[in-house]
């Protein structure tokens, strides 16, 4: 299959065994020595090797050429990333309108609902921090249609909005590095190169990611030092909470790395034991006690800092809340006056729910962009963005409609079911709809929502897997990054924004046949843009 990008030479270039091999160890050696690495899985440890798995590392799922993308999509993306960040800012402060859609998505979402739990706790003693820090980022897929005149039209279409623990900024810019190093030294050599060079060449668009985020933290950090000025006692500290045994940990160390401040990684089943409210302080000070992470009882002799940022790598979806004592740990860090990456508010804005609400068809009377949106052309940038998405209540049209097209076997084809999660392998593809449907109680099927399927145009690339090549079809899905801090209690207002800006971006790439596209899930891998 022809790439859909490509004039006369095919794309990615043919290479035979001994380029194969070349190209493989070039990459290994390149991602070994920059970190562009996951942990093994823990299939893949023998026995004998079990003690030093957390010595280990392996190159990173990834392309061995950069995927063509279409300029114009690209430049479309990194320009509506400020309108979307000012949009999830304004969204993470109407309690009201978040509110009603919880209420929606209640009956079949415990996990949602318990998260609601904690706001509601919090709101009755009164919330304490003053601002509030977004890491965002936007998904998108290149959407292929047919005009009346018979010409291809390619504009870019919105899978997602992240508002918690979106991953791989630190990735994504050592992936754009790699291709560089590769088109600088190792593609010139290919027996195609010349051809390639002709038809497509090398846009390579520089990416930095991990420092965009790194940088939003740090901000982050300066604004609590600005703000809490009535407690010097301690130094203070930025705080990652993540997973046990977290795979993505290179992913983190980037960004962790690239920031100018004390930064300590605390696994969130340990929150608890690691990190304390001051009793003593009205606006309920979170202290990180740094023995515990050896183990030791708080109180031990050791130092103890004030935390100024939590950032959430962790807690986005039910796993890691195994029981009540988890759900405390998310209390305490909500309750406490560090600002938080994100807040249950934000965490809820980012649930599918509000993405159909506001992606309602302009044409209908029940569109709320404009809620959040006054600016006409901003919200002409941010329409452009969005796919076709459909309740599944019946008090709508809408929804009414949705649910027939869900369950009928033709029909169905044409779109995925959605719940309320992050972190991908939650959806359901097609003709699988109809089936999951008939084992949930209709009066929970409210709790999704039904979106189009995006047509992406035909790609083709190689991809480095395990060590073993998978060639073929693909499909790419670009994320956007943006960081954003804005005031707490200003109500629904752009003047409570303090930052807003643009972050870099993620291109993952997985095979056309696959369902899912999570890099760390298993399905998809790292990628970067060959602008055309």
């Amino acid at each position: 299959m022809a790439s859909a990008y490509s004039s006369d030479a095919a794309y990615p270039p043919a290479i035979d065994d001994a380029e194969c091999r070349r190209l493989i160890q070039a990459i290994k050696d390149w991602s070994i020595a920059k970190g562009l690495t996951v942990r093994p899985p823990p299939a893949a440890v023998s026995a004998t090797e079990t003690e030093l798995a957390s010595t280990l590392a392996m190159t990173a799922p990834v392309t061995l050429f950069p995927s063509p993308f279409p300029r114009s999509c690209f430049i479309e993306a990194q320009g509506a990333q400020q309108a979307y960040n000012e949009l999830y800012a304004m969204i993470s402060q109407d309690e009201a309108f978040l509110s009603r859609i919880v209420a929606e998505v209640a009956g079949g979402d415990d996990f949602t609902t318990q998260l609601w739990g904690v706001h509601e706790r919090v709101k009755a003693e009164g919330y304490t921090h003053k601002h509030s820090l977004g890491i965002f980022r936007s998904d998108y897929l290149v959407h292929q249609e047919t005009t009346e005149s018979g010409r291809e039209h390619l504009q870019i279409k919105q899978v997602e909005f992240n508002t918690i623990a979106a991953s791989f900024g630190g990735l994504s810019g050592q992936t754009s590095e790699l291709h560089k190093f590769l088109a600088k030294t190792e593609y010139p050599l290919l027996q195609a190169s010349s051809k390639i060079a002709t038809a497509i060449g090398y846009s390579l668009p520089d990416n930095t990611s991990s420092k965009g985020i790194a940088a939003g933290l740090e901000a982050a950090f300066e604004v609590y030092n600005r703000s809490e000025t009535t407690h010097n006692d301690l130094p203070r500290c930025i705080v990652f909470l993540v997973q046990d045994g977290e795979r993505n940990v290179f992913d983190q160390r980037h960004i962790e790395y690239a920031i100018d401040a004390p930064v300590f990684r605390v696994p969130f089943s340990r929150i608890l034991q690691q990190t304390s409210v001051d009793a003593s302080s009205p606006r309920r000070r979170l202290l990180y006690h740094h023995l515990c992470a050896s183990g030791s009882a708080r109180g031990t002799a050791g130092t103890i800092f004030e935390v100024a940022v939590v950032y959430m790598r962790a807690g986005y979806g039910p796993s890691d809340y195994p029981d009540e004592s988890a759900w405390e740990a998310r209390y305490q860090v909500e309750r406490s006056s560090a600002i938080k990456c994100p807040t249950v508010l934000t965490q809820v804005a980012g649930t599918k729910k509000v993405q159909q609400v506001l992606a309602t068809p302009s044409e209908a009377t029940t569109s709320e962009l404009g809620r959040f949106v006054a600016d006409a052309d901003r919200q002409a940038t941010l329409r452009r963005t969005f796919a076709n998405i459909y309740p599944l209540d019946t008090s709508s049209a809408a929804g009414r409609q949705a649910r027939e097209w869900a369950q009928d076997p033709a029909a169905c084809r044409k779109f995925v079911l959605k719940p309320q999660r992050e972190g991908g392998g939650n959806n359901y593809y097609k003709d699988k709809i109809p089936a999951h449907l008939q084992t949930v109680p209709t009066e929970h099927w409210a709790s999704y929502i039904l979106m189009e399927l995006i047509t992406p145009p035909p790609v083709v690339n190689l991809i480095l897997r395990n060590g073993q090549i998978e060639q073929g079809g693909v499909i790419c899905e670009l994320g956007i990054y943006g960081t954003c801090i804005w005031s707490n209690g200003d109500g629904a207002s752009n003047n409570s924004i303090l930052r807003n800006e643009a972050a870099g971006y993620l291109l993952r790439t997985k095979g056309d046949q696959s369902e899912e596209g999570g890099v760390a899930a298993g399905f998809g891998c790292m990628d970067s843009v060959n602008l055309v």
